[in-house]
């Protein structure tokens, strides 16, 4: 295995609280030493980081699979470049369709797959329940052995709550936390985005903030009835946030996240598009975009520590959303826009950049207990190398992902990822 130096960078590690000029060595898969000025070794390859921030490579801790039936959907392979290039090196996947990863030979199946396909880590998310059908639990103890990290019926909300307290209370003894999205079937039914002005203006049928709300405190009462470990999210309402952040202040072991765009983005986006008019099903995701106050909070939140960053990466074939806005799927494509959206937030002085690399690091790795989001001796060899000054425009063409839906699409984010390293070998560079 190639022994490699990055020499001359800015070493940002929240976990440790370094932040300073310093060089990283990596051999046999891990970091061997972090400080100033290291001596040469005659047998490394030396990367050249003058100018550039050098952190642990990003934990996504959701993103999902593409549907492999279909010549234009994503692959394993093009989702592994795609978050090469965003500086993910771990990437934790769900998949909402066929085959459901629901018992151990699936998750051994998906493990062996992404290792032959792709060059970053691929974590398998098994279902909760069987099918996802919300009825009965899956095999969680057998999964967790197979090497599921956590449980999760995806965008379907576990509807029982005696399955999702069984659910809960396995937890425990798997170690692997369940993982809900967090909204109301009944309160959300036929809703296309946040109830409100926005919405009413449009005609959309709406998804009022209380479905996520009202899900958010079913979930944690079962966490504190049980002492199961619960993460919940993509959250998107101010007030689940404040649940959660009481929550955590009382001891629950619970975590929450929240994506890049609802940090940037709020309900008004769905007025323009990204291409400048109305409806454009871009901007149809779940949770829905909520108001201005609410994506503050969602700021607050990953600045406190309460929420980390996932990027819900969610590749639609384009005929899932060259449609009505009714009939269009939901979701985004966004490894490749994540580290731009977090630097722009922090140039805009909504974050400090070590809020966002602890947001993408060691609290997604603290969250679900993986190895990995620290740069020190003896961790694994995942770094991210980027420059944060150069500003760029979103054109989702050029992405590397074959989903290229985004609400993104035209916004100008700020920087740019010059090398990720995963496991010791550069597996993206420019």
């Amino acid at each position: 295995m190639t022994a490699l130096c990055i020499r001359g960078g800015r070493v940002i590690d929240p976990a440790s609280g370094l932040d300073g000029l310093a060089d990283v060595r990596l051999h046999d898969g891990r970091v061997v030493e972090v400080g100033p000025a290291l001596a040469a070794a005659a047998d490394e390859v030396v990367l050249d980081a003058t100018g550039c921030i050098v952190a642990p490579g990003f934990i996504d801790l959701q993103c999902h699979l593409g549907d492999a039936d279909h010549d234009d959907a994503e692959t394993l392979a093009t989702l592994g470049a795609a978050a090469a290039a965003g500086g993910f090196t771990t990437l934790c996947c769900l998949r909402e369709g066929d085959p459901c990863v629901d018992d151990a030979a699936a998750v051994v199946a998906l493990r062996e797959r992404a290792a032959a396909e792709t060059r970053v880590r691929v974590r398998p998310l098994g279902a909760v329940t069987r099918g996802r059908q919300g009825a009965e639990l899956a095999e969680l103890g057998a999964m967790a052995e197979a090497g599921a990290v956590a449980f999760t019926d995806g965008a379907l909300s576990v509807r029982s709550a005696r399955v999702l307290r069984n659910a809960l209370s396995y937890s425990v003894l798997t170690g692997r936390p369940v993982v809900e999205q967090p909204c109301d079937p009944d309160l959300a039914q036929g809703g296309l985005a946040h109830e409100g002005a926005v919405a009413t203006h449009l005609g959309l049928p709406g998804i009022p903030a209380a479905a996520e709300e009202f899900a958010v405190a079913r979930a944690l009462a079962l966490a504190r009835a049980t002492g199961g470990r619960l993460h919940l999210g993509p959250l998107s309402t101010a007030a689940a946030v404040e649940q959660v952040r009481a929550a955590r202040a009382a001891g629950l072991a619970v975590t929450a996240a929240v994506t890049a765009h609802h940090l940037l983005l709020d309900e008004t986006a769905l007025a323009s598009g990204p291409e400048g008019w109305p409806y454009t099903t871009s901007t149809k995701l779940l949770p829905p975009l909520r108001t201005a106050a609410d994506r503050a909070a969602l700021c607050a939140g990953v600045a406190d520590g309460t929420l980390v960053v996932v990027s819900d990466h969610w590749p639609r074939r384009a005929i899932e959303k060259d449609c009505e806005y009714v009939y269009a799927a939901p979701g985004a494509s966004a490894l490749e826009s994540v580290l731009g959206v977090l630097l722009e937030l922090v140039a805009r002085g909504e974050l400090a950049l070590d809020a966002a690399l602890r947001a993408l690091t060691v609290g997604p790795a603290a969250a679900f207990g993986l190895e990995g989001g620290r740069l020190a001796p003896g961790a694994p060899a995942d770094c991210v190398v980027f420059d944060p000054e150069p500003r760029w425009q979103v054109e989702p063409a050029r992405w590397r992902s074959r989903g290229r839906s985004t609400p993104l699409a035209g916004h100008w984010l700020r920087g740019r990822v010059r090398a990720t390293i995963a496991g010791g070998e550069i597996v993206y560079r420019v």
